[in-house]
Formats: C-alpha cells, structure tokens, sequence
C-alpha cells in the first residue's frame, strides 16, 4: 500500500488502541479461531444478517497471520508537511487535474449535490490509492476477522465485519471482490465498512454502490462523507477552518489533512 495508508492505520491504531471486553462465547483470541468464527456467525445471524451473505462471506476464511504482524508493527510517522506533502503531491499532480477534466461533468454534479469541489475530492482520491491503481490485496473479510479475534480493538472491527457481510447482502460486491488495505479499508478512496454502509452512493445509477470499479460512485461517496460531517459548501479549506475540520474527519493527522487541502489548492491553480 502507499504511504499514506501507514497514518490512517496509525491514527486509527492511536485512537482505539483499547481492549474491549468481548461478547461472544469463544473469548478473542484464547479458543482457536475456527471456533470464534462460529461463534461470530451465530451473532451475525441474530443481528439479521441472511444465512446466504454469512455463507458466501465466511466460508473457508481463515486467520491472517500477516494482518496482525502489520497491525502490531505499526511505526510512528514522523515525516512533516513539507517532507510529506513534498513526496505525495507532485508526482500525482498533473494526472489529478487530467482527471479533473476527464470527469468534469461528473465532478460538477457532485458539487451540485454535495457541495464539495472536485478538487478536494480528486485530491483525496489520488493520495489514497494513486485514482484507483494501488487499493490494496488483502481480503477484507478475513482482514477483519482476524482483527476482530484478536484482543486489540475486538469491537470494532467485529462491527467492521458485519458491516462487510452486509455489503455482501445488499449486492454491492462479491465477497471474493473485496479486497483493500490490511486493516479492512476497501475502494478507491478506502472506506471502512462501516462508512461503506453508511456514505456509499450509486452514483452511476447501476443500482450498485461500487467503490472498487465506479469512479463516479467513489467520488460521489466521498463527496457525501464530507457531506455527512459538516462541509460547508463555497467555503475554503484552509487550515482553521470548518472545512479542513471536515477534513481531519476523513483523516486524524494534521500532516495528511494539510496535505489534502494543498494538493485540492494546487489542482484549483492547474491550467
């Protein structure tokens, strides 16, 4: 995955670093996880979840070895703005504003609907996943199951898992499809599932929210979950700002939210 992959999971690893007590009858990570996964799949059906998407989504998925290395290994970023930001944004400036004009249209119906220029969103995009190309290999359903067996943040991504069955039940995408970062993130611009259900849009009109293949659904996804946290349409996004608040929603680090908003500055200026 890119590098900015490593703050999301570091700041999602510095805000929920807690052990939750776990809920189920096999306790996270003392029994084998076969016999947790059972468990979770008792507690999924009883949370609503239809037998098939448990079926499909869950069978033969097995514990993740690499998923915890990488999560227990996590390193302090260190890098400032302007190392950051001075690595990230050039080498993917002028394809963000190629994209800027080959989705114009779309951009501009976003913008109409959510308020959020394409700029921000276009910068989003291409700092994530590089607009599509590197969104991970891990499958995410075994990603969070094995993150949810373990002890760390039990809770959550047990949370996180019910929320990937249920993008497997509504028909969005395939089980075998989902795939992403190692802590679960899935699309072109890397929603966890429980953003996932809450901010995907069928933007394309296809009648699937598809945040692997759809540009038009990920940029309006995306649009929606600033949206959803207070973006205030015609408003900048500078530092201090409501916007760039709405910004650190999307992402905790001070360093990737500025950078965010330079990069949408530096597409706004592109001829």
């Amino acid at each position: 995955m890119t590098s900015r992959f490593s703050i999301r999971a570091l700041t999602l690893g510095a805000l929920l670093l807690t052990v939750a007590a776990p809920s189920f009858a096999a306790p996270c990570g003392s029994g084998s996880f076969e016999a947790w996964l059972e468990d979770f799949k008792k507690e999924a059906a009883a949370k609503g979840i239809s037998a098939s998407a448990i079926q499909t989504g869950l069978t033969g998925v097995v514990m993740d070895k690499s998923v915890l290395a990488r999560d227990q290994s996590q390193k302090v970023f260190t890098q400032s703005f302007e190392e950051f930001s001075g690595r990230m944004v050039p080498p993917r400036l002028a394809r963000g504003a190629n994209m800027l004009k080959q989705y114009g249209s779309v951009l501009g119906r976003i913008e109409q609907t959510y308020g959020v220029p394409g700029e921000v969103l276009v910068a989003i995009w291409g700092l994530e996943t590089d607009y599509g190309v590197n969104i991970g290999k891990f499958p995410t359903i075994r990603a969070l199951a094995t993150l949810a067996y373990d002890c760390r943040r039990t809770d959550m991504f047990k949370a996180e898992l019910m929320d990937a069955l249920r993008i497997v039940e509504r028909g969005d995408v395939a089980p075998q499809e989902l795939r992403g970062a190692w802590a679960g993130e899935i699309g072109q611009t890397q929603f966890m599932p429980s953003s996932y259900i809450k901010f995907a849009v069928d933007f394309d009109g296809n009648g699937r929210r598809d945040l692997l293949r759809s540009p038009p659904d990920v940029l309006a996804s995306t649009a929606n979950f600033l949206a959803g946290h207070g973006w205030q349409k015609g408003k900048d996004w500078e530092p201090g700002s409501a916007n760039f608040a709405v910004i650190k929603e999307w992402n905790k680090s001070e360093v990737y939210a500025k950078t965010i908003g330079h990069f949408a500055t530096q597409l706004s200026r592109a001829p």
